[in-house]
């Protein structure tokens, strides 16, 4: 990583949410009764930001709502493929959330929102009021971009980019696919969840059609020109994967000019613009993604059906009291990451608490860092550090970051090492 080691990094990693916490110490209480924050959504962002505001100022009320009692990550889900994880291993509860850090669970979906009211409903009938409300709902597909690909379809041609049962349904159609056969991946335009994902998957998937199905075939459609760490993936699968050769277990094809345009679902064929036709075995079609229905019913999307916000505060540019954070807002160039959504979440959380009492609202930075194996014994990664521009902007801090650099057998496997170390430390600092 170009300007910071490895090591310290993820020393930086680790410290982060001290630092956060230690740069908080004395923020006076707001007179009057306990403010209420509620939250929706409880994944990487909303989980991180319920906790965070309770260590900030433990004054704070905190209601987390989630449909869910228990949570499966998307941050390894991947791995489940070449069957280095389970769902049971992936799957998380809020209890910690709970009982050390008293956050209120409201295992419910939010049914209407008075913005003018400060007040929700939810599905069970309950009515809440807040004074301020954090939105982490996570993503939605659009399911107009491929005719007869939509909602019942995925039923037959998983797209498995919300972790769970869709999940099993892709690995347990790998594992039926006959030796030979064939895997399409089609991968959406950006910007979408984990950029990486969808090559990471393919990783994860040849590593296991290798050991059992060596002469199947992966075929990456995508309607990008290129994509996140390509570099370092096509070095990875040439190592592992034979890439380049007639005999690859994975082609990439770029359809940037050539969009899907329709799926045949009796045929399996999927088919473009110019009329090239792509028919597998297995379709693992990824649809291209929105905010979650919530924030598009409540008029807090503009016209690219994303969130846009403050970065400073998260506060939504349509509402001074709804902060939003995570894969439904507008943090770019940061990407749609699980750490990303971390990373806002405890920048939200201290600007929510110096809001509610009154105080200046510390400078934000944001870290993001995506790790990705491409074989057990090999991992690559991006990351990145964040700032605010003199007009506000989120930019890039030069120097800071960057990608894998070493490509020998100990640093890649370093890299898988980190892989795993990051995602339990992110585990623990969002729901531990």
């Amino acid at each position: 990583m170009a300007g910071l080691s490895r090591r310290r990094f993820l020393q930086g990693v680790a410290g982060f949410g001290a630092g956060v916490l230690s740069g908080c110490g004395g923020l006076p209480l707001r007179s009057g009764g306990k403010a209420h924050v509620v939250v929706v959504g409880g994944g990487f962002g909303g989980a991180t930001a319920a906790k965070y505001l309770r260590l900030l100022d433990a004054n704070i009320q905190v209601t987390l709502i989630e449909p869910k009692a228990k949570y499966i990550t998307c941050p390894g889900s991947n791995w489940l493929f070449a069957g280095l994880t389970s769902l049971d291993q992936l799957t998380v509860d809020y209890q910690a959330l709970q009982y050390r850090y008293g956050v209120k669970l409201l295992v419910d979906r939010v049914s209407s929102l008075d913005p003018a009211r400060r007040s929700l409903r939810t599905l069970g009938g309950q009515s809440l009021s807040y004074d301020r409300l954090i939105l982490s709902p996570g993503i939605d597909f659009r399911w107009d971009a491929i005719a007869g690909y939509d909602q019942a379809a995925t039923e037959q041609f998983p797209h498995a980019w919300q972790a769970g049962l869709q999940t099993l349904l892709l690995a347990r159609q790998l594992q039926a696919m006959p030796d030979g056969g064939v895997v399409l991946i089609a991968v959406p335009a950006d910007p979408y969840r984990c950029p990486p994902g969808p090559y990471e998957r393919a990783s994860m998937m040849a590593y296991w059609l290798k050991q059992r199905k060596p002469r199947s075939k992966i075929l990456i459609l995508d309607a990008k020109r290129s994509f996140s760490k390509q570099t370092l993936f096509e070095a990875g699968w040439t190592k592992h994967y034979g890439y380049g050769t007639a005999n690859s277990l994975i082609e990439w094809h770029s359809l940037a000019d050539n969009p899907l345009l329709e799926l045949n679902k009796q045929s399996r064929v999927l088919t473009s613009e110019f009329g090239d036709q792509f028919s597998g075995d297995v379709l693992n079609i990824i649809p291209p993604q929105t905010a979650a229905q919530i924030a598009l019913q409540h008029g807090l999307t503009d016209s690219t059906a994303w969130c846009p916000v403050r970065p400073l505060t998260g506060q939504s540019l349509f509402d001074d009291f709804i902060h939003v954070i995570g894969d439904a807002a507008h943090y770019a160039p940061i990407p749609k990451s699980a750490f990303a959504a971390n990373s806002e979440a405890k920048a939200c959380a201290l600007a929510v608490t110096s809001l509610i009492n009154q105080t200046p609202i510390p400078e934000a930075h944001w870290l993001n860092t995506c790790y990705s194996l491409i074989a057990p014994e090999h991992g690559i990664s991006v990351a990145g550090v964040y700032k605010l521009d003199a007009a506000n902007a989120i930019m890039p801090v030069k120097g800071a970051g960057g990608v894998s650099a070493g490509t020998d057998g100990e640093a890649v496997a370093l890299e898988a090492d980190y892989t795993r170390a990051v995602y339990r430390s992110l585990m623990v600092d969002t729901f531990g």
